[in-house]
């Protein structure tokens, strides 16, 4: 009886252990991001009644999948002096995996962007595609040092709100014929900027010491974390009251918790926090955004 007793307290730290290895895949491995990305891009179909193509979720999760690993591989990435974060040392043991991930979530965005018809976007898409890459892709060398978008001063945060506002947003109304240029999407689209313009704060925040010590210009080493998290607060204040026509009380009350959610995270962030709280809340609070459109649709 009692080796049944060991046997069995010995199986439980093993099946956590489990469960971590589980969860750290999912999340370092840009999962989670790919997923939030497809979600908002459903909500935005939502938003006009239509559930979002499987094909084209898979389109859109795959390519973000491929950016984001292909980003998390690059070879400077791993020669920059800064304390390596669990992510980060994650990343560096799982290298090969994370590339041989994003070549095959290459293949597939690649092959369902020939096949379903995109082609005609290309230069659209395209040029969504370079900021994507160069973000962190040093492309010019100024005094010894090479740079890339990111490293541009106080940029980084308005690449990552476009590139995802126009993937969420315009690809939807593109898909379903809907002028660019039409009030109701130029709302969506700046309701969607502003929202992940307030998350894209976060990371800056979680990357503070890094960022200082590559010399990255952002808002939080600039203007310091208080000034950064009242501006991130802020964005949110007008995503929230950036509302389209067609949206009922009812919808909005819903909508507010999420808005809710993440005005905490950005109150509360800060680089001491565990990786959880970025990589799971953070991100995770875009799919609970999604959650709360798809309740009242």
């Amino acid at each position: 009886m009692r080796q049944v007793s060991e046997k069995s307290a010995a199986a439980v730290p093993s099946s956590s252990s489990g469960l971590k290895r589980g969860l750290d895949a999912l999340l370092y491995s840009s999962g989670l991001v790919a997923a939030a990305a497809t979600s908002l891009t459903w909500a935005t179909f939502l938003f006009w009644r239509v559930h979002i193509p499987f094909r084209l979720a898979l389109l859109i999760f795959s390519a973000t999948l491929f950016l984001y690993n292909i980003d998390s591989v690059l070879p400077y990435k791993f020669r920059q002096q800064a304390v390596l974060s669990e992510r980060k040392r994650w990343m560096i043991q799982h290298r090969r995996e994370l590339f041989g991930l994003a070549l095959v979530s290459l293949a597939v965005a690649g092959a369902l962007f020939w096949l379903d018809g995109w082609r005609h976007l290309t230069l659209f898409l395209g040029h969504l595609a370079a900021i994507s890459l160069l973000y962190s892709f040093p492309i010019v060398k100024v005094a010894g040092r090479w740079w890339a978008l990111r490293d541009l001063p106080l940029l980084k945060v308005f690449l990552i709100a476009y590139v995802w506002a126009a993937i969420t947003v315009w690809v939807p109304a593109l898909y379903l014929g809907k002028a660019l240029t039409a009030p109701v999407v130029l709302v969506l689209f700046g309701r969607r900027f502003f929202f992940i313009l307030a998350l894209a704060f976060v990371f800056d925040i979680r990357d503070y010491t890094k960022d200082l010590l590559s010399g990255t210009r952002t808002f939080p080493g600039i203007f310091g974390l208080r000034a950064a998290k009242v501006l991130a607060l802020l964005c949110l204040a007008v995503s929230g009251l950036l509302i389209p026509q067609g949206v009922t009380p009812a919808h909005l009350l819903v909508l507010t918790i999420p808005t809710l959610l993440t005005g905490l995270l950005v109150w509360f962030a800060d680089e001491t926090r565990p990786d959880y709280y970025f990589a799971l809340l953070a991100d995770g609070v875009m799919v609970v955004q999604f959650l709360a459109v798809y309740w009242v649709a």
